[in-house]
């Protein structure tokens, strides 16, 4: 199958990588060239054999001639996506797929009265999508049964785990519950009951440690002994009372966030910032690959 990554920062690179290691051919496109061979670059350095299936295109056009798919992921703005589209909409052939790695933007306001509009959608990764599989497909309104059903069995096809979400929706799901979870942590900051580094243990060394391989629902499925309803019915009023306390929007002030920045640097310094994410892509990938083989050796 033929790849077209129209758009390559950090996301578009790292989605080159994931089209070439599962064996597709792929057309590497930015406007800024420079870019461009940053991804093959990115590419290579995984694995020099995997830049042979990779070419870097001179032009957009060239980019999408042949293209069986493209993963769109230009700059998050959205005159500079809907002008894209509109420049794509000419050179499409009339069977390929587009996704769009945009974080925010509904496939609406950048597709919409485009005559590829129905083979269109957002295919949002959790960045980086070379590491986390995690892909959330949303249809716009005019997107065809097709589109989704083709892209869906393509994230599968190349390692990555996609879900489907029935309609637009502000901030998609992934973004939904980090929004809640980080409203919640600046609150208990801000409110003086712990610091940072200790929301930051109470996820990573407590609830993160069930939700890396089962989720919230299935874990409190199995934390009563009769399943969901039952501890519904035992914790559910509970939640309520602190959903009622929780109802509480904050912005994230200049003071406020400040002061989490002063805690953050003093634990990391701005110049360890590059190392620290190297690290955190290192024990990524070390998590991935140990769930794989925890997964053959006991099951879903």
């Amino acid at each position: 199958m033929k790849i077209a990554i129209v758009g390559c920062g950090v996301v578009g690179s790292s989605w080159s990588l994931v089209f070439a290691r599962a064996g597709h051919d792929l057309a590497i496109y930015d406007r800024t060239p420079a870019a461009a061979e940053a991804a093959l670059a990115f590419v290579s350095a995984a694995d020099a054999a995997l830049a042979a299936r990779c070419r870097i295109a001179t032009s957009l056009a060239d980019a999408l001639d042949g293209a069986d798919y493209v993963q769109e992921s230009a700059p998050e703005r959205l005159p500079i996506k809907q002008a894209l589209y509109r420049e794509m909409d000419a050179l499409l052939a009339p069977t390929t797929i587009v996704g769009s790695s945009t974080s925010g933007f509904p496939a609406s306001v950048f597709t919409e009265g485009l005559a590829n509009a129905a083979r269109c959608l957002v295919a949002h990764p959790i960045n980086p999508p070379h590491l986390i599989p995690l892909v959330e497909l949303i249809p716009a309104p005019w997107t065809a049964t097709e589109t989704l059903d083709f892209t869906r069995d393509l994230m599968r096809a190349v390692g990555q785990s996609p879900i489907t979400l029935t309609r637009e929706i502000n901030g998609f799901v992934v973004n939904r519950l980090q929004s809640a979870l980080l409203g919640e942590a600046f609150r208990l900051v801000e409110d003086g009951i712990c610091t940072p580094a200790e929301v930051d243990a109470a996820v990573a060394d407590g609830l993160g440690l069930r939700w890396c391989f089962m989720g919230p629902f299935a874990t409190i499925d199995l934390n009563a002994a009769k399943g969901v309803a039952e501890y519904c019915a035992n914790l559910g009023p509970m939640y309520y009372g602190l959903a009622k306390e929780q109802a509480d929007p904050r912005e994230w002030t200049p003071e406020l966030v400040a002061a989490i920045e002063a805690k953050m640097r003093a634990d990391v310094p701005a110049e360890d910032l590059a190392a620290r994410r190297k690290w955190r892509d290192g024990f990524l990938a070390a998590i991935v690959e140990a769930k794989r083989e925890i997964t053959g050796k006991l099951g879903a």
